[in-house]
């Protein structure tokens, strides 16, 4: 497996998103089954793990934990913490208290001494970034962390906390699909050494090209919710599917491995961090990293995607809906 630098950590190309495991997709694999997926994917080159204490009540990282435990010293953990509005926060100490008290419950929950990268999972802007970024320089002296980053921040929230306290990584949604932090967020990164850590890179799956217009999402299965899953984005999305379908067929490849090497030709040090259930699917989405699109094929696929309206998102507030739907 190649690597590649988030700050000054080193990480596998291509990471696991462990979310799915626990909550997000309906169903989930049986716990012995998703210990054993983590540890194949470990395996399988993938040096890099993703969760957070929000993914199941803190269910996820009691899992990843689990799985991880044996290898621990072998790989880079990263799980990500929110931060209500309360009377507390709104001192500096009381605001590291709260945060404090997260991070040592994600410690337990881990069975490790120290998380290797620390998110923010959404920006508060009730709270400063400043004071955040001060409380995790605080917590990386402490050693409970070694480095910290933000997930969706804004190109602003990212100069005023790095100011503080260096960034490591960026993590935020991006794919073929979700391009909009080309436009300032990414550059941002490249301008001062901070990694970029994709989430959804696949689409939420659908990239993959194993979705149809007629398939149907039931339960907690974020899917209903998320736009380009709707019958006729599914159908509007087509020449997508098509464009990454007929590159695939001539490199030898899959569509989803194609989305894949698309992204880790950007740039060098932005890192997909895809999920999945499925051993043969996890084991599909490492081997992109094999997987290298010449300038000419990465040029001519650039072209064909700019003659392509995406139709369709994925948006926190869509998913938000889940809770209320039967």
């Amino acid at each position: 497996m190649k690597t590649r630098k988030l700050g000054e950590l080193e990480v596998s190309a291509i990471g696991y998103g462990c979310m799915g495991l626990s909550i997000g997709y309906g169903s989930v694999p049986e716990r012995s089954e998703s210990i054993q997926l983590i540890r194949q994917a470990y395996d399988w080159g993938c040096t890099f793990f993703d969760t957070a204490q929000l993914y199941g009540a803190g269910d996820n990282e009691l899992l990843v934990g689990e799985a991880l435990q044996p290898i621990r010293d072998n790989i880079v953990l990263a799980s990500k913490f929110l931060v209500p509005t309360t009377e507390h926060t709104s001192t500096r100490e009381g605001l590291f208290a709260e945060i404090q008290s997260r991070v040592d419950t994600s410690l337990k929950r881990l069975r490790t001494d120290h998380i290797d990268l620390y998110y923010q999972h959404r920006m508060n802007k009730d709270i400063a970034v400043e004071e955040i970024a001060w409380c995790m320089g605080r917590l990386i002296r402490e050693g409970k962390i070694l480095a910290w980053g933000q997930s969706e921040a804004t190109e602003e929230e990212i100069r005023r906390a790095h100011a503080v306290t260096p960034l490591t990584a960026i993590q935020s949604q991006y794919s073929i699909m979700e391009r909009m932090y080309e436009k300032d967020v990414i550059p941002t990164c490249e301008e001062l050494g901070i990694g970029f850590v994709a989430f959804s890179p696949l689409g939420n799956g659908f990239l993959s090209g194993k979705y149809t217009a007629d398939a149907t999402y039931t339960g907690r299965d974020a899917r209903r919710v998320i736009t380009r899953f709707s019958k006729e984005n599914v159908q509007a999305n087509q020449p997508l599917v098509d464009v990454l379908t007929n590159i695939a067929n001539q490199k030898g490849a899959t569509p989803a491995q194609i989305a894949l090497a698309w992204m880790l030709h950007k740039k060098d040090f932005i890192v997909p961090i895809p999920g999945s259930r499925k051993p043969e699917r996890v084991q599909e989405n490492l081997g992109a990293a094999d997987v290298e699109l010449t300038d000419h094929e990465f040029n001519q696929l650039e072209a064909e995607l700019a003659t392509i309206e995406i139709h369709g998102n994925r948006t926190d507030e869509d998913i938000e809906k889940l809770r209320s739907m039967a």
